[in-house]
C-alpha cells in the first residue's frame, strides 16, 4: 500500500490523539485548587509540574464547615494517561469521603476500602492526608506510601518519616495518625517523590535533605516564594535531563492568632 495514502489519515489519528491528551489535560487541571488558600490565619499554595501531558499526581485544600483546614497530596502509580484517569478516581473518591469531616486516619482506611472494592491490577496510590485547627494550630496527619512531610521551625526543618501502606493494595489496612503542633510561623511542606527523586546528567538524585536544605535557606518566605525556590532549584539541578516523574508539592504556613 502506497505511504502516501495513509498519510492523512495517520496524521488524523495523532491530531485526535492530541486533541484527547489536551482535554484529559483540562479537565486534570479543574481537580487541582485554582488559587492559594488563604484564611485569617493559614496560607497554602502549590506547584504541579507533570512529566507528562497528563500526569499521576494530584492535591487538594480547602476548609470544611466547622473551620478546620484541609489539605491532600497524591501519587498513583504508573505514569501519562492510565496513571490521571486513575488519579481522578482517587480525586472523586476522596471528595465523597473528607466533606464528612472524619479524621485523617478514617479517611485513609475508607479510601482503601473503597479502592480495593475496584481493584485495577497493579494500580494504587501513595496518598497524605491532613487536617489543622487553624485556631490551635494542631495538625492531624495520616500518610500512606510518601516522603516526608518536611516541618520548618525558623532554620530548622525536621522530617517527619511516617509510614503506610498505599491505597488499593491490600483489604483491611487501618492507618496510624500522628499529631503534632505548629507555632506561629512554622510551615509544612507536602511533596511527592518526584521532587527528592529528581535526577541530574551525573545520575544523582535531589534528595530530601537538598529539599531541606533549601527550606532552611529560605526559612520565613511565603508558601509560594519558597515553592519557586525549589522547582527552580530542581530545575538547575536537573539542567536538561528529562523529567521523568511527576512532581508535586504543597506549602501550609501556620500565621497564628494575632
Amino acid at each position: 500500500m502506497d505511504i502516501d495514502l495513509l498519510l492523512p489519515e495517520l496524521r488524523s489519528i495523532e491530531k485526535r490523539r492530541e486533541q484527547d491528551l489536551e482535554e484529559a489535560r483540562l479537565i486534570q487541571s479543574v481537580m487541582l485548587p485554582s488559587q492559594p488558600l488563604r484564611t485569617e490565619n493559614v496560607l497554602i499554595s502549590h506547584e504541579f509540574q507533570p512529566a507528562a501531558a497528563v500526569g499521576g499526581d494530584y492535591l487538594d485544600y480547602f476548609t470544611l464547615t466547622d473551620g478546620t483546614v484541609g489539605l491532600y497530596i497524591g501519587d498513583v502509580s504508573g505514569k501519562g494517561l492510565p496513571a490521571a484517569m486513575y488519579a481522578a478516581l482517587g480525586v472523586g473518591t476522596l471528595r465523597g469521603i473528607h466533606k464528612t469531616g472524619q479524621s485523617p486516619s478514617r479517611v485513609l482506611s475508607v479510601l482503601n476500602q473503597r479502592l480495593t472494592l475496584r481493584g485495577i491490577p497493579s494500580r494504587y496510590t501513595a496518598l497524605q492526608y491532613a487536617l489543622m485547627d487553624p485556631v490551635t494550630g494542631e495538625m492531624r496527619v495520616a500518610s500512606a506510601g510518601m516522603p516526608g512531610p518536611l516541618l520548618l521551625r525558623g532554620k530548622e526543618t525536621r522530617a517527619l518519616k511516617m509510614a503506610g501502606i498505599p491505597p488499593g493494595l491490600f483489604p483491611g489496612v487501618s492507618y496510624e495518625e500522628y499529631s503534632f503542633f505548629l507555632e506561629p510561623g512554622d510551615s509544612v511542606l507536602f511533596f511527592t517523590d518526584g521532587l527528592p527523586d529528581a535526577r541530574n546528567a551525573a545520575n544523582n538524585d535531589f534528595e530530601v535533605e537538598r529539599i531541606a536544605e533549601l527550606c532552611r535557606k529560605h526559612a520565613g518566605d511565603s508558601p509560594l516564594d519558597l515553592l519557586g525556590h525549589l522547582f527552580g532549584a530542581i530545575q538547575e539541578f536537573t539542567t536538561d535531563c528529562l523529567q521523568f516523574d511527576d512532581m508535586t508539592a504543597a506549602a501550609l504556613h501556620f500565621i497564628g492568632i494575632s
